[in-house]
């Protein structure tokens, strides 16, 4: 678990992921070493990460949310397939282990669906396959999960705000637990020149690269870099999402649920889970289920008061199934190589 000013940090990365040191030790009135020492230490030991996400609608790209059922015995050697593929995040082992979900990014045209169209039909150890298309997200991406941003004051939150705050953005991604991100392959074009593509791909393995190294990486000079990232971020083509064990904040049971709603009443409904706690991410899918979500709660049942009282109240709901998350093997950065590989 985390102590009160790591959950103040955790919460200040998520208002700017790149707010300096100094600036948050400002706004917690600490020293800026003590900052840097948690933060140091959350990344080192709680796998704590600032990446930095493209809207996938801003560069006209989908998402879809994958459901993969396989046998006990090769469920885990198919889900490290995924998460070895730059066009996957959020990569979760559910339901005992044999249903795998993740969210899959593709492009225009067949080749943008490769992995739908070709890689999973040819997998043997495929025996379930259901794909909804991500439509509309009410929770998640830069709207984190509210366990997550209850440690600072409004007056804190607006002192470490960006100068500058854009549009949010639009595109379906689960925050902080939550499936989130577009991965920095193939971002599409929306106005981006390759050496936006590289500053995105930069900020997709740490959003906090220092803008010297951005600016090498790119090629263009730090003055440069520091204003194309301010305008990428305030109209929303670009946003910063916090990853973190949802455990450490408390929520040692999570599911994901799949609902059914009747058309007219699906976006009121989506808008109203969205205010619910107990929920990282809400987005509409195309599929029977017209609804998906990640529910984080204490233990199981806290889960079932959740679904039989608070999701039980809301008659629109004609169906529910929950899938219990047993692990997480990729969330919405690239997972980092092994210690002595590139």
């Amino acid at each position: 678990m985390l102590d009160d000013l790591d959950r103040a940090l955790v919460h200040a990365l998520r208002v700017d992921g790149r707010a300096p040191f100094n600036r948050i030790a400002a706004v917690l009135d600490v020293s800026p070493q003590t900052v840097a020492r948690r933060y140091r230490r959350l990344r080192a030991e709680a796998g704590l990460r600032v990446v930095g996400l493209a809207d996938p609608h801003r560069a006209g790209r989908s998402q879809w949310l994958l459901r993969l059922t396989a046998g006990p015995h090769t469920a885990q050697n198919l889900a490290q397939a995924l998460v070895r593929r730059a066009d996957t995040a959020w990569v979760k082992l559910a339901s005992g282990g044999t249903e795998i979900t993740a969210i899959v990014d593709t492009g225009p045209g067949p080749e943008g669906h490769s992995l739908l169209l070709r890689d999973i039909p040819r997998t043997a150890a495929v025996t379930d396959v259901a794909a909804h298309c991500l439509l509309h997200t009410y929770r998640g991406g830069p709207t984190a999960w509210p366990a997550s941003t209850e440690a600072l004051s409004e007056d804190q939150q607006a002192r470490l705000r960006p100068a500058t705050s854009g549009p949010t953005p639009s595109g379906p991604t689960p925050s902080g637990p939550t499936p989130s991100g577009l991965p920095s392959s193939g971002l599409g074009s929306g106005g981006l020149d390759e050496s936006d593509h590289t500053l995105l791909g930069a900020l997709h393995r740490d959003g906090r690269t220092p803008l010297g190294d951005l600016a090498a990486a790119t090629g263009r000079t730090p003055a440069t870099v520091a204003r194309r990232l301010t305008e990428l971020r305030s109209d929303g083509t670009v946003f910063l999402d916090v990853e973190l064990d949802p455990r450490l904040l408390g929520a040692d049971m999570q599911a994901l649920l799949w609902l059914s709603v009747a058309p007219a009443h699906l976006d009121r409904v989506g808008r109203a889970l969205a205010t619910h706690r107990e929920l990282a991410f809400v987005a509409a899918t195309t599929g029977p289920s017209n609804l998906a979500a990640l529910a984080l709660c204490s233990d199981p049942a806290d889960l079932h008061r959740y679904l039989t009282q608070r999701l039980g109240a809301v008659p629109e709901i004609t169906a529910l199934e929950s899938a219990p998350v047993l692990r997480t093997l990729k969330s919405a950065g690239p997972v980092p190589a092994p210690p002595g590989r590139p």
